[in-house]
């Protein structure tokens, strides 16, 4: 399989799709007359984004660490108990029910409570954000392990190799794929479970910024926030991409 590369053609072709979109907003909100606490023009989107750039830069900041945080404490968990999973099976029932039962509980309802009992700072957000995270790696990551070639395995096998030698020269590699795929999703969704965790309650971050912004029907401020967020995000997944280049550099040279 042949790993996708960018080339300055597909930067050219994403900025001919977004920009005519773009424009037409800018035109549309002019013509219908459409007053800020409906729809801002992005050119007023901008303008509040540029006045209060040091206020954007540090909620920005604190948003990124709250998520990067969240994002590897997520991965730490999911890894490990995929690898736990892969190595004894017989505990995947009990486990996988636990872990479903996270996932299916809604984060809305488990914020304000982690709020209250780790209090206002840091602790919490990174929490949300990585049960938010981890059950996307744990699943992926599992079926990676999974996948491993049985002419592979055989071949360990006929080696007497032990459990952790195939586990970790064997199934670890064909897992990387799908690890990264998962970190492709989970890396911008790490942004959204901070800025959901700092609706419950914060003193900073791009979540406080938005809550304060729709409190006072302050619109422009608002999208500056979303426009920023979904702008990390693109980073996120463009560094997760590289890395992915990178490590599984296999890939690009399969035919």
């Amino acid at each position: 399989m042949n790993a996708r590369r960018f080339y300055p053609a597909d930067t050219l072709l994403a900025f001919l799709i977004i920009a005519p979109a773009v424009l037409l907003w800018e035109l549309g909100v002019r013509i219908a007359h459409l007053p800020v606490y409906i729809l801002p023009a992005p050119t007023a989107i901008l303008k509040t984004l540029m006045e209060n750039l040091n206020l954007y830069a540090h909620a920005s900041l604190i948003t990124l660490e709250e998520a990067l945080a969240g994002l590897v404490l997520g991965l730490l968990a999911g890894v490990g108990i995929a690898a736990l999973l892969g190595m004894w099976p017989r505990l995947e029932r009990g486990v996988m029910t636990l872990a479903i039962l996270i996932k299916s509980t809604p984060l809305v309802a488990i914020a304000p409570l982690l709020t209250i009992w780790l209090g206002f700072g840091i602790l919490p957000k990174v929490m949300i954000t990585a049960l938010l995270t981890f059950f996307p790696v744990l699943v992926n990551v599992l079926s990676g392990l999974r996948s491993t070639d049985a002419a592979i395995l055989d071949t360990f096998h006929s080696w007497h190799a032990s459990r952790w030698e195939v586990f970790l020269y064997a199934r670890a590699p064909s897992a990387l794929p799908h690890l990264f795929a998962a970190l492709k999703v989970t890396a911008p969704l790490a942004l959204i479970g901070a800025v959901v965790a700092e609706w419950t309650g914060a003193s900073g971050g791009l979540g406080r910024t938005m809550w304060m912004a729709y409190t006072n029907l302050n619109l422009p401020f608002l999208f500056a926030a979303v426009f920023l967020l979904a702008a990390m995000g693109m980073i996120l997944y463009s560094a997760v991409v590289l890395i992915e280049r990178k490590i599984i550099f296999w890939e690009g040279n399969a035919t």
